[in-house]
């Protein structure tokens, strides 16, 4: 798995063809490869020159006056960087059949995933953990995250829980984050990052959702984070009976999947960003691994 510094419930529902001038089920391949390539803003000459074939069979292939072969497919998908599971769409686009698996995680064949992912998160106690999907959806979460979701209202911890709803609703964790404006700022510009990678028209209604909530107005006296720190990561701040903890994180991804489900899993980590969340985090364990005996 690789590990990537991050910068780090009612799912949205994309139309039938999601946003204007994407591809649907039923489009020709044409219709799916114009509209990867324009997203990656590359002429026919560069995807050309990139995917190693002429200009003229390229435009025969995105008109429709000419079938890739499967080869072609994956080569075309390879280079403008489509996801696994819009690369099966592609396929299918094409008449061939689907590559690429998409499992659930409690697939007995996805056995081995489930128990890395479990182990990660173990692992990370007494700091907050989660794994999500690709609409941030939550999949998994260690014993202290449920912590972090105190006092937030019922109908955004029904599940499918959003982390990103559930963090900027004002009715969810927002009104506890001391530094709301930063956070909000940061998850929204990663959200666009992702979203101008994958195309996916369910994000793009999530971010205007999201965008959509009122100005943060809450204003807690947060610690200054080490410079060192705020250097390298935005921070995440949250007010708890303890006091105000702070946070950096990172995100853990597969870094070769052959699976649709994998490739889309990520890993949250929460780190105390100083001595004082470390300690408090540390007693909270202690705390819980008390009661629960």
């Amino acid at each position: 798995m690789d590990t990537p510094t991050a910068q780090a419930a009612h799912p949205t529902k994309p139309g039938k063809t999601g946003k204007p001038g994407q591809p649907g089920a039923r489009d020709p391949f044409g219709a799916h490869l114009r509209h990867w390539r324009t997203h990656r803003r590359l002429s026919q000459l560069d995807l050309a020159q990139e995917a190693e074939v002429s200009t003229r069979h390229l435009s025969y292939v995105e008109t429709g006056r000419a079938a890739p072969s499967r080869e072609m497919v994956l080569r075309l998908a390879e280079r403008l960087e489509v996801p696994l599971r819009e690369r099966n769409a592609l396929l299918v686009a094409a008449g061939f059949a689907p590559m690429y698996r998409q499992r659930s995680l409690d697939d007995p064949a996805m056995a081995a995933a489930r128990r890395a992912v479990d182990l990660v998160l173990k692992g990370h106690e007494p700091f907050p953990a989660l794994a999500v999907d690709r609409h941030w959806n939550l999949v998994a979460h260690n014993a202290l995250v449920p912590l972090l979701m105190e006092g937030a209202a019922p109908e955004l911890l029904k599940p499918p829980i959003n982390v990103l709803r559930l963090s900027l609703h004002p009715e969810g964790v927002a009104p506890r984050i001391a530094n709301l404006a930063q956070w909000r700022t940061h998850l929204l510009e990663r959200l666009q990052q992702q979203i101008a990678a994958t195309g996916d028209a369910t994000l793009q209604a999530l971010h205007d959702e999201l965008a959509g909530y009122p100005a943060p107005k809450v204003s807690h006296d947060a610690p200054a984070l080490d410079t060192a720190l705020s250097a390298v990561a935005v921070p995440f701040q949250v007010v708890m009976p303890s006091g105000v903890l702070s946070f950096i994180s990172t995100i853990t991804i597969f870094g070769t999947p052959v699976d649709v489900t994998l490739q889309e899993l990520a890993v949250e980590s929460f780190f105390p960003a100083d001595e004082q969340t470390a300690a408090a985090l540390v007693a909270l364990a202690a705390q819980m691994s008390r009661s629960a005996g």
